[in-house]
């Protein structure tokens, strides 16, 4: 079976209960700044800043940059004055908080097992860390990067949602390229882990005892258990009740708050020639990728979705949009500046459909190709839209790079 495998990391791979590690960490950390800032200006301010991190909605701004926004103006210092300190000390001191962890051995036969089935297995921990510290805690969990090929890590330099969003499990699998067939989230909390998975319309395993259980309902694709207990379980579930659902209005938001954002985190650092190249004869590049995502928002589906909401039972025409990439000469535009663009319109789109109330979403229309549809089944179309593209980006990136490598 194909199977994306999402792996949370505290508690689940590692034994490390937040309760004890957060503080311990705080006070390391509080210590080892001291001399610049004082530890009870410094431990308000870093958990004002991480809590703005966890409500962070926006796809133009990653954690890092939420997260320096707050915290830095907070202790009076820049950014940069500050850096050399940070480093050294997830260099020297956050090591020596590895005792407060527990080894699992159980993890680490999970994930061997993984791997030799071919699933494709990703650490889905919470991005609040930076990277070195999540790199740090895989390597105590027995799980080192360079022992284990994850197809996928976040930290806070390089996601722009966090935990229990679930536009955090929509970037990671956007980031993933979307990925085929099955996908199940593994983790230990039931909040922060099960429960927006699950909105997200994933497949979820608890790592938890069965009296716990009884805070919900547990359908068939969603197991729970010991990590020892997650590939049985695996094993006897059909692969169809594990495959998402992503056309719930939940679901539905995510992916179009995360598509924008994992667009500008694919073409971060992208030179000039690789927006322009087609990867393969026929196939867009993209920047003509950009502009067409830009201008279907602006001019099909914000229109459209308040068209549904302000006519009763509207006509929709039918628009093929992929024309436009020739007739308006796409691949003369600046790439950066349509990503822009499509950014703000997607902003425009998410105020709107975030005031939905739940019944507005099955408000009908009619649309001259689809024939009698709803405003939910004309998000879903959307979120395939979306999906689409980015997989497209994904793929194209991935042929550019290879043919980077070879030359």
């Amino acid at each position: 079976m194909t199977l994306t495998l999402l792996l949370d990391l505290d508690d689940t791979c590692l034994g490390n209960s937040m309760d004890t590690f957060i503080p311990a960490y705080l006070s390391s950390l509080g210590d080892h700044l001291s001399e610049y800032v004082p530890p009870d200006v410094l431990t308000p301010s870093l958990l004002a800043a991480t809590q703005q991190m966890f409500h962070n909605n926006s796809p133009d701004k990653s954690l890092k940059q939420v997260f320096d926004e707050a915290f830095y103006p907070a202790i009076g210092i820049e950014a940069e004055g500050l850096q050399d300190q940070i480093d050294s000390f997830y260099d020297q001191k956050f090591p020596r908080l590895k005792h407060l962890t527990q080894f699992r051995p159980e993890a680490v036969r999970l994930v061997d097992r993984a791997f030799e089935r071919g699933y494709t297995v990703a650490i889905a921990t919470n991005p609040l860390f930076p990277l070195t510290a999540i790199l740090q805690r895989l390597e105590w969990a027995g799980l080192p990067l360079e022992n284990y090929p994850f197809s996928l890590i976040p930290s806070y330099e390089s996601f722009y949602f966090a935990k229990p969003n679930p536009p955090f499990f929509a970037e990671f699998l956007s980031r993933l390229g979307w990925p085929e067939g099955p996908v199940v989230m593994v983790g230990d909390d039931y909040n922060l882990d099960i429960l927006p998975a699950q909105r997200m319309g994933l497949s979820t395993f608890w790592i938890t005892s069965e009296n716990q259980t009884t805070k919900s309902p547990f359908d068939p694709s969603n197991g729970f258990g010991s990590l020892s207990d997650l590939l049985p379980w695996l094993d006897t579930t059909p692969e169809d009740e594990l495959l998402p659902k992503y056309d719930q209005p939940e679901a539905i938001l995510a992916i179009l708050c995360a598509t924008p954002a994992v667009m500008e985190a694919f073409t971060l650092g992208l030179d000039k020639v690789s927006w322009l190249e087609n990867p393969e004869p026929g196939e867009w590049s993209i920047t003509e990728i950009m502009c067409h995502l830009r201008d279907v928002d602006g001019e099909v589906n914000l229109p459209r979705i308040k068209k549904v909401l302000q006519e009763q039972n509207p006509f929709l025409q039918g628009i093929d949009t992929d024309q436009w990439a020739h007739e308006r000469l796409y691949y003369c535009q600046n790439g950066q500046e349509a990503l822009s663009d499509f950014t703000a319109w997607r902003i425009q789109l998410l105020e709107v459909m975030n005031k939905l109330e739940p019944e507005e979403w099955m408000r009908p229309a009619r649309h001259a190709i689809f024939g009698p549809t709803n405003l939910n089944e004309l998000a879903s179309i959307l979120v395939r839209h979306d999906r689409l593209h980015v997989k497209q980006a994904y793929e194209s990136l991935g042929v550019l790079s290879q043919q980077v490598m070879s030359n």
